[in-house]
């Protein structure tokens, strides 16, 4: 069991830094398939808690920063506004994917996770 999780742990980190490497790069394409692919592993049955927490961490290592405004709004907003936040950029990013506006996907994808992790 806990192979198990660390092997899914590691996958879904492996994919979040892929994506982020692409994003830089500039392939938003790519950056938003790893992006999704990461995202439906974190939503399937096999992922617990202990992963999600674990990849919040991942999350915030990723996106610190000196001068982080979401950060900083996350402190003034309580958790049933966070979730309508995360949920309207999900959205957002699955519509600009369906124009193949992958740079605008990403680009919402990526707001969505900070608004998610710790």
């Amino acid at each position: 069991m806990k192979d198990s999780t660390e092997l899914i742990l590691g996958n879904i980190i492996k994919l979040t830094r892929s994506s982020e490497t692409k994003f830089k790069l500039g392939n938003f394409k790519g950056a938003i398939d790893d992006r999704m692919e990461a995202n439906a592993i974190l939503k399937s049955k096999s992922c617990n808690e202990k992963i999600i927490e674990k990849y919040r961490e991942e999350l915030s290592r990723l996106y610190s920063s000196k001068f982080d405004l979401i950060f900083d709004h996350k402190l003034k907003i309580d958790e049933i506004k966070r979730n309508q936040i995360v949920k309207m950029l999900e959205q957002k990013s699955k519509k600009k994917l369906k124009i193949l506006d992958y740079k605008g996907a990403i680009k919402a994808f990526r707001r969505a996770e900070k608004y998610f992790s710790n």
